[in-house]
Order: C-alpha cells, then sequence, then structure tokens
C-alpha cells in the first residue's frame, strides 16, 4: 500500500527552487523572538558571522544584526565576537558603525545590533566613472577612519575595498572589525583580550591585502605599518581603472613596501602625501626630474600661465602693429 507522501504522489514529485530556498532559511534563520527586535532578512555573511537586515521594535528603526554563524564549543569566536562589538562601541568615529546592543539568541549564539549601513562597497566603487581627485578624497576618508583606530591602539589587520561603504551621501564607512588587534595601552581596557592573544604563526588577513608579515604569521612584527600596506593596496585598487600619474603609483608603493622600514610610519603620513599630490605639491614618496617640477608648476599654475602667456602674446603683437 503506497502512503501519500510515496514517490508516485504527484504532490510529491518537486518543490519550485524558490520553495526550497525559503525552507532552508526558515530552517537556519536565528530566532529572535526573544529579543527586541524582528528579523528582516539576511544581508550577507563572513568568515565568522551572518549579517541581516532586522527591526528594532522599542525604537521603531531599521538595524543590522551580526550573528555567529560557526559551532563554536570552546566558546572563542563568541569572545572575539562580542569583542569586535565592544572595540566598535569604543570607537566612536563617523567612518565607524556604531553599535548599539549586544545580546544572546535562545540557541546560545552571540549577536550584536549596529547601524544598518546602506551604500556601495569600495570595490564597485573603483568601478565606477568617479574622477580621481574624488576617488582620493574617499581614500582620504578612509586614512582619517584608520588613523583614529590606531590612535586608539586599535589595528584593523583586513583592511581591503569589500571591507569599505561609500554611502549614498559621500559617506566612507570601515567595516568588519572582526580580526582587529588591541596594541598598547588600549590592552589595559579589562575586556580586551580576545584579539590581542593571537598566537605567532596564525595568518589573518586577505591575501593581495595583507603585509608580508602577517602572511607569514610573524605576529610580534604586525603593527601600524600593517595597515598602512594594506592602505597602500587598496588605494592601488581605487585609481588602478585609469592611467594614474607616476607621483601616485610611487605613494601606493611606498605604503605597500614589502620592506616594513620604507612604508609610512604613520597613516596620517600617507594621507599627507595624498594631500599633497591633490594640491599638486611635491610628494615625500617620488623624486622628481627637472621637467616634472616645470611639468607639475605648470599645471598646478595653469590659470596664471595662460594669463601669463596671453599677455605676452599681445605685447608681441602690438610692438609689429606700432612698427609699421
Amino acid at each position: 500500500m503506497r502512503g501519500p507522501f510515496s514517490e508516485s504522489s504527484p504532490e510529491m514529485d518537486y518543490l519550485p527552487d524558490n520553495v526550497i530556498d525559503q525552507l532552508r532559511q526558515a530552517v537556519v534563520a536565528p530566532d529572535f523572538s526573544a529579543t527586541r527586535y524582528e528579523l528582516l532578512g539576511k544581508i550577507g555573511q563572513g568568515g565568522m558571522g551572518t549579517v541581516y537586515a532586522g527591526h528594532d521594535t522599542q525604537l521603531d528603526r531599521r538595524v543590522a544584526l551580526k550573528v555567529l554563524n560557526i559551532f563554536d564549543p570552546g566558546g572563542e569566536a563568541a569572545s572575539r565576537m562580542a569583542e569586535e562589538a565592544r572595540i566598535l562601541a569604543r570607537l566612536e568615529h563617523p567612518g565607524i558603525v556604531p553599535v548599539h546592543d549586544l545580546g544572546t539568541l535562545p540557541d546560545g549564539r552571540i549577536f550584536y545590533a549596529m547601524k544598518l549601513v546602506e551604500g556601495t562597497r569600495l570595490d564597485a566603487y573603483a568601478r565606477t566613472a568617479a574622477a580621481l581627485p574624488e576617488r582620493l578624497r574617499v581614500f582620504l576618508r578612509i586614512c582619517e577612519t584608520v588613523a583614529f583606530a590606531h590612535s586608539q591602539g586599535i589595528l584593523h589587520r583586513d583592511l581591503k575595498p569589500e571591507n569599505i561603504m561609500v554611502g549614498p551621501f559621500g559617506e566612507v564607512l570601515v567595516l568588519d572589525w572582526g580580526v582587529a588587534r588591541i596594541t598598547g595601552l588600549a590592552r589595559q581596557h579589562p575586556a580586551s583580550t580576545a584579539p590581542g592573544n593571537t598566537a605567532s604563526g596564525t595568518v589573518i588577513g586577505t591575501p593581495g591585502y595583507m603585509a608580508p608579515e602577517q602572511a607569514t604569521g610573524a605576529i610580534d612584527q604586525v603593527d601600524a605599518r600593517s595597515d598602512i600596506y594594506s592602505l597602500g593596496m587598496t588605494l592601488k585598487a581605487l585609481v588602478s581603472q585609469s592611467p594614474v600619474p607616476k607621483r601616485l603609483q610611487a605613494i601606493w608603493r611606498k605604503a605597500a613596501s614589502e620592506d616594513r622600514s620604507l612604508r609610512y610610519a604613520a597613516v596620517l603620513d600617507l594621507s599627507a602625501d595624498v594631500e599633497r599630490f591633490l594640491a599638486g605639491e611635491p610628494v615625500l614618496a617620488y623624486r622628481e626630474s627637472p621637467l616634472e617640477r616645470l611639468g607639475r608648476l605648470v599645471t598646478r599654475n595653469q590659470t596664471l600661465v595662460i594669463l601669463v602667456a596671453a599677455y605676452l602674446v599681445m605685447r608681441i603683437l602690438l610692438f609689429f602693429l606700432t612698427r609699421r
């Protein structure tokens, strides 16, 4: 006797793909019923957490909810995510997403709520028609944020275009501080332990953007210059869609030098050289030839050069006219 759900039952021949996707999401979706948040939908997923759009029922606003998504019997991943939330909460800066809440779901998974960010990832922004000066001003905003984090004793350790967002009103946000490392005085904070305990030999970062010392697991050598290397590679990715002047190439090459001692000593030194480039001034990373210096001065003072040239042409014309 065949049951209602036997292989020959027409009702069970197949399920549409969209139904299967909905069922899968219903099974794996976190349960926020015991919290103040309502789940709206998945936004993205990283190595340690999944980010969902949510609704804060108490304050009636949309938020982003990051939930631990890996098996974590020892609690190490939960500790790291909690530390990420604390780091973000301490780094109060326009370029860093503010954290609103930290909690635990009924199944024991940790989550935190933060501002819902909307915009374009930097890798997608780099493919737009944005002019070079506009791109460089975006880069300067990134540098401001990273320099602020460094001043608070925090290293990002995974800077790359995919972790940077450009908002619709010009906001520039540095995201994903999940592998950030606490250094110096900041480590005295009582809850600041997880990111600072990375074992020697552990490779943290993204190939193509992480500094050589990170790629080899030389944790004791990772410092602000490691983030500066990543910023140099990010600058290259941001401007390489169009012809890049030699002086600007020299800036990202200095920042992303294989030799740590040849990189900029601080993020503000890097951003200062970019500002000098924008202003048409000499940059520290590049030694100009006399001809290049003349060309830069002409370009920088183009209006004055045109006026002087027009004046000289007029005087020459008057000279010949008066000799007739």
